[in-house]
């Protein structure tokens, strides 16, 4: 009967699913947040992704991997879409879809790149460009329960302007950090001229081993390698460090 269970759990996260875009809003020049309605959808861990396929007239289908930027218990799934410009799927979602359209999702799929509500240990995120994304649902989901649990944010964008969500890790939220990185243009006024990721960064922001912290790293496969290093020379576990990355390299 218990493998049943799985079996049945499992069906239902790889099986299709037809979601219907209720809505949609701009979060940089080059990314959207899109606001879907999945019947059925049988819920999902901070952390998470979804499969999206679209099919053509003709038939040719191609599909895509999608963090999921929501909180676990909302009614609606979110994704934060970047629009690469040599992409097949991205420049679609972000620009030419209307509220009512239909797509196809499976999933979510993942369970190691995860934030779980019981978790009590000292959580670290760090960000290259729209890695954010699952990051920001675990930062959702630690705000949606009212968890204690102590995050901090270290979010790397070339420009202010490149920021996701930047109103909303701007706002109050108790027990939650957050330090931006530019490395091409900042603020006026900022006090670190633009560059990459430090050593002297991660040290600023890293938990002290002895906290036996989570870290959790999004971002480009060098940008992701490179920070994991980082927080290995800082004394912090590897069994500690999750990562999730991409590119040409990575997932």
């Amino acid at each position: 009967m218990a493998r049943a269970a799985v079996s049945g759990r499992l069906g239902e996260r790889l099986r299709w699913r037809v979601a219907t875009l209720v809505g949609q809003r701009e979060e940089t020049p080059t990314t959207r947040t899109l606001v879907l309605d999945v019947p059925g959808w049988p819920g999902h861990l901070a952390g998470q992704h979804v499969d999206v396929r679209l099919t053509a007239e003709d038939g040719y289908s191609t599909q895509r991997s999608y963090s999921i930027a929501s909180a676990p218990d909302g009614a609606l799934l979110e994704l934060t879409v970047q629009r690469v410009s040599d992409g097949e799927v991205s420049p679609y979602l972000v620009g030419d879809l209307i509220d009512g359209d239909l797509l196809e999702l499976r999933g979510p799929v993942g369970g190691w790149f995860v934030w779980r509500p019981e978790q009590t240990e000292p959580v670290l995120l760090v960000a290259g460009g729209s890695g954010i994304v699952p990051l920001m649902a675990m930062i959702r989901a630690r705000r949606q329960l009212g968890s204690t649990t102590p995050f901090r944010l270290l979010y790397s964008v070339r420009t202010p302007e490149d920021r996701m969500y930047a109103d909303e890790l701007q706002a109050p939220d108790p027990g939650l950090e957050v330090t931006f990185l530019y490395t091409r243009q900042v603020p006026e006024g900022w006090p670190r001229f633009p560059s990459r990721l430090t050593e002297k960064d991660m040290a600023a922001v890293a938990w002290a081993p002895s906290t036996l912290a989570t870290s959790y790293v999004c971002g480009p496969t060098p940008f992701v390698e490179y920070a994991a290093d980082l927080l290995v020379d800082l004394g912090q576990a590897p069994d500690r460090i999750r990562t999730e990355r991409f590119g040409p390299t990575g997932g």
